[in-house]
């Protein structure tokens, strides 16, 4: 017998529980309450966005300059990874624009031309950190879909709209659940008050998982594959300049991120403790800076997911439901993809429906784990943790598919993982290959050079029409410049 949804509980108001909760009221005809404790702050180490992110603004029809004005937020392209391979010197950047992503067929022409030629897949003005002045007046920049922000002042703004579209905040501590005798949630016990009118609930207590834990459920750890277990966190000051991509810095046994938001940059180390410790871990960032830096959180997690993120009558979403590491911002992009899915399935559900729902959310969390896993198979061999790192176990699928993609271009074919919610797909995976030089490049080019000549001429003039357009154009100004237009135009708009 399927199941009516007309009230939610949403328990916890992270980043997570308020961008789930804005997407089920957007999309059904429910009412929502949002309980959380004020006591306990957000873990705010997530201070960029995929471009998962724009899908959901555009949804609920939030402007990009309201995230600027209101969340100290600048642009993203990518992640520019430096030192991840034996050459201290290389960097490579993942950033996936559509007009290099040229197919015919299933056959990535642009990609595998450039590759051939050991060109960069994306522009030269990204490196620069510049931008086109005159599209300060659209609502976003070409083909620019990504954003850094403070998390405090996104997480503000976003309980901000949830109010304003009609979803209700009680401030109250959740300390236990009660369960009826079909083993599902009936009741919410906190400090204030107990809470039992919902017919749904969502779990975003982040590592707590207080109702999930209750309903039984199993963490399937990632550690196996992927080492990183701790991390610290730091602020440092604002600069004259901001970069258009999250840096990730390799380091001795992990990597540091460097995110550009208004007024200040955020930063942590991401590393293994079984290879070094916290305050090794502080030194080398200390000497990195030159200085010493202040730590403002730190914090160990398991990598992984739940076996099963919707049990009975309650799903859980963010930190509640999994977490890799910060390596390419999966976190709220994985909580915006599941909450679509589980908008579609929520109305009127089955327990085929929640079995669905966990598939496509273990194929959702494979293809990160596998993406992320590829990132570490470097040739850096100068330290214990990367000699380890090339060692460790790989995914059976992903240790059958590397051996084909030695010799030729990806597609989406080879990405076996049941589900178009995936967030990566064949143009990111062959951006993170070029960029460790796991290409057998005589072979793409034997690949390409296959093709009739109708079709190479095809992709040649593809690629000449698109230096013609976006490599000639003049009115160029810097990144923190465009973001200032943009905010100043916010304040002349609100006064």
């Amino acid at each position: 017998m399927n199941k009516n949804v007309k009230k939610i509980a949403v328990v916890g108001a992270g980043t997570a529980g308020l961008i789930c909760a804005m997407i089920l009221k957007r999309r059904l005809n429910v009412d929502i309450d949002v309980i959380y404790s004020s006591n306990f702050g957000i873990i705010g180490v997530g201070e960029g966005s995929t471009e998962h992110f724009n899908e959901f603004m555009l949804f609920l029809g939030i402007s990009q300059r309201e995230i600027i004005a209101e969340c100290d937020a600048t642009y993203k392209v990518g992640i520019m990874f430096d030192g991840w391979t034996s050459d201290p010197k290389q960097k490579y950047l993942h950033s996936v624009y559509t007009e290099f992503t040229q197919a015919a067929g299933l056959y990535m022409f642009t990609n595998a031309k450039r590759i051939i030629d050991g060109e960069s897949l994306t522009y030269d003005d990204t490196f620069n950190n510049v931008l086109f002045e005159k599209n300060t007046q659209n609502e976003r920049p070409e083909e620019i879909n990504q954003y850094h922000f403070n998390t405090h002042k996104l997480n503000d703004f976003l309980m901000k709209k949830s109010k304003q579209m009609g979803i209700n905040f009680i401030d109250d501590d959740i300390q236990d659940v009660s369960l009826n005798e079909n083993g599902e949630i009936s009741t919410l016990i906190g400090t204030k008050d107990k809470y039992s009118s919902y017919d749904f609930f969502i779990d975003s207590t982040g590592l707590k998982r207080i109702l999930m834990t209750k309903l039984g459920a199993k963490w399937n750890s990632y550690s196996k594959y992927l080492m990183l277990n701790s991390a610290i966190t730091f602020p440092t000051e604002d600069e004259d300049d901001y970069n258009l991509w999250t840096l990730a810095k390799a380091m001795k046994s992990g990597w540091m991120f460097r995110i550009p938001v208004w007024g200040r940059y955020g930063n942590g180390y991401i590393y293994d403790k079984n290879h070094i410790t916290r305050d090794d871990a502080k030194k080398e960032v200390d000497e990195y800076f030159g200085r010493d830096i202040e730590i403002k959180k730190e914090f160990s997690f398991d990598p992984g997911a739940l076996e099963e993120v919707w049990i009975k009558n309650c799903c859980a979403v963010g930190l509640s439901g999994s977490f890799v590491e910060p390596l390419e911002a999966t976190s709220i992009g994985t909580t915006i993809q599941q909450s679509f899915i589980l908008a579609n399935r929520l109305a009127s559900y089955s327990d085929k429906d929640i079995e669905l729902y966990n598939r496509s959310f273990s194929a959702i969390m494979e293809n990160i784990r596998d993406y992320i896993i590829l990132h570490y198979l470097s040739d850096r061999k100068d330290s214990e943790f990367w000699k380890k790192a090339t060692t460790v176990e790989l995914p059976e699928k992903l240790e059958y598919i590397l051996d084909v993609w030695k010799y030729r271009v990806p597609t989406n074919e080879d990405l076996i993982y049941n589900t178009t919610y995936t967030l990566f797909k064949k143009e990111n995976f062959i951006q993170i290959l070029y960029g460790l030089n796991k290409f057998d490049t005589k072979s793409l080019k034997n690949e390409y050079n296959s093709y009739s000549e109708d079709m190479i001429q095809y992709n040649l003039s593809l690629m000449n029409d698109i230096y013609s357009r976006n490599y000639n154009r003049s009115g160029k100004i810097s990144h923190k410049k465009y973001i200032g237009i943009i905010r100043e135009q916010m304040q002349n708009t609100q006064t």
